[in-house]
């Protein structure tokens, strides 16, 4: 139920506001009867388009109140937590009350993107949690596929990786490497690694306002005259000579295996996106960043590429994290290589 409220939330772009009452600290039949009659009785106090069930059998009990103005949220929560807080002291006696707890959790919970450590709370996505525990065996396939193929992945690059290396450096000063703040999967931020492809001490703000578009369906694409639709930039002035042959060729990318072993990426899943990007994702999108482990490849690179909306990529990545299994990310990474040398949809 309370994924099905978060779904109706993003489309409504109401607020709604899940309230917990916990007495699973203290284990006695006595208890398990109390907070039965609380159910009863927060029942009668609610509205009848809120939703109260048991959070955990017989131990949490929960209620979703629905259909909440962004604005409204910090008001209604106080006003709830004293209409359910006076029900409750009208009902019951003090020491009754004193082993339970009330908590209070808000959707959407308003993470950016600048967080270091997991930015979502576990009480609003119980469903997410629910799959990772009931797929765990298919998890760790899939770690250990990562593993696997990412240490080969650089053990055969391994050439070619110098070679890059080297062109990177003796074309434009500055490092090999382009090192980026990335937000991984539940706001998660960690350290990206490419080939640096644009000379040093460019100004992203010819990126941050084409993402902007971009996210918003605004962005201008290429083929209005009957040539390819591309949804990206072109000829980015920033780029260097080697870097467009090496994003071209999807090269720029090697140095992500890295981020694969160290267990921040997946060989498969959405692309991680920069902290700036989450500031113009609308509700929805944000559920590419908590259903799956970002990746190198994915349905996207493989089905579309640049010549996609933001939407759509969204979609596929939704559509990923639904049907996702250890045989689907294998097909995906069989198609990869064919999407990267035919270099459709690369710039």
């Amino acid at each position: 139920m309370l994924s099905r409220e978060r779904k109706r939330s993003e489309r409504s772009r109401k607020h709604l506001v899940l309230m917990l009452i916990d007495g699973k600290g203290v284990n006695s039949k006595k208890t398990d009867a109390l907070l039965g009659q609380i159910a009863v009785v927060l029942n009668a106090a609610i509205r009848e388009t809120d939703i109260a069930g048991w959070f955990e059998a017989n131990s949490v009990f929960g209620v979703i109140f629905t259909e909440f103005g962004e604005t409204e949220v910090g008001a209604a929560v106080k006003i709830i937590e004293s209409k359910i807080t006076a029900a409750l002291q009208g009902s019951f006696k003090s020491s009754q009350l004193s082993s339970f707890q009330m908590s209070f959790y808000a959707f959407p919970d308003g993470w950016d993107g600048n967080g270091e450590r997991r930015a979502v709370d576990e009480e609003l996505y119980p469903d997410l949690f629910e799959v990772e525990e009931k797929k765990k065996l298919s998890l760790l396939v899939k770690r250990v596929m990562d593993v696997v193929g990412a240490g080969a992945a650089l053990l055969v690059l391994s050439p070619i990786f110098l070679v890059l290396a080297a062109l990177v450096k003796l074309t434009s000063k500055g490092p090999v490497f382009f090192r980026q703040q990335r937000v991984g999967r539940y706001g998660v931020n960690f350290e990206f690694l490419k080939f640096r492809s644009m000379f040093v001490s460019t100004d992203a703000a010819i990126h941050k306002e084409y993402v902007k578009n971009f996210i918003a369906g605004k962005a201008a694409a290429a083929g209005d005259t009957g040539e390819k639709v591309v949804y990206k930039i072109t000829n980015d002035p920033r780029v260097t000579w080697v870097g467009r042959i090496m994003r071209r060729t999807s090269l720029d990318e090697i140095p992500q295996f890295w981020n694969v072993l160290r267990g921040e990426m997946s060989l498969v899943g959405p692309r991680p996106p920069i902290p700036y990007e989450i500031e113009a994702y609308d509700i929805w999108h944000r559920r590419r960043l908590l259903e799956s482990r970002p990746g190198i490849t994915g349905l996207w690179q493989v089905h579309g590429r640049s010549k996609t909306t933001f939407d759509e990529m969204v979609r596929l990545d939704l559509q990923y994290s639904r049907t996702w299994s250890p045989m689907l990310d294998v097909k995906i990474l069989l198609q990869t290589p064919r999407a990267v040398f035919s270099g459709d949809g690369a710039y």
